[in-house]
């Protein structure tokens, strides 16, 4: 019995040893973060899209604006254009109640020195 019993003791004091010596292993529940080639690339490609569809909204924005200002400018002028017509138009309406004032005035006129006239004889 003495081998069996040299041998379990050496067996216990190495496996003491060695559990000593074992350093400690960590535990976690966290799982890596690891991609895999086909999700690191998805995630590329959206942040691509995201910012090719920035610059496009941007872009539509600009647009847009330009838009609004030159709407703008245009109703301006319109509406310079339209007063100045109704400017010209005003003038036009006023020369000619002046020039019918004239020319009443002439028949007028006229006719008194005919009527003049006719009376002398």
């Amino acid at each position: 019995m003495s081998f069996l019993t040299e041998t379990v003791t050496r067996r216990m004091a190495m496996a003491s040893r060695s559990a000593m010596t074992q350093a400690p292993r960590p535990f976690s529940m966290v799982a890596r973060l690891q991609k895999n080639p086909v999700e690191a690339t998805k995630d590329t490609l959206k942040q691509a899209d995201r910012k090719v569809s920035d610059k496009l909204v941007d872009g539509i924005n600009a647009a847009s604006n330009v838009a609004a200002k030159a709407k703008g400018t245009a109703e301006e002028v319109s509406g310079q254009a339209a007063g100045k017509s109704e400017e010209l138009k005003g003038k036009a309406a006023g020369k000619t109640e002046e020039l019918k004032g004239e020319a009443k005035g002439t028949a007028q006129e006229a006719a008194g020195k005919a009527k003049g006239a006719a009376n002398k004889l």
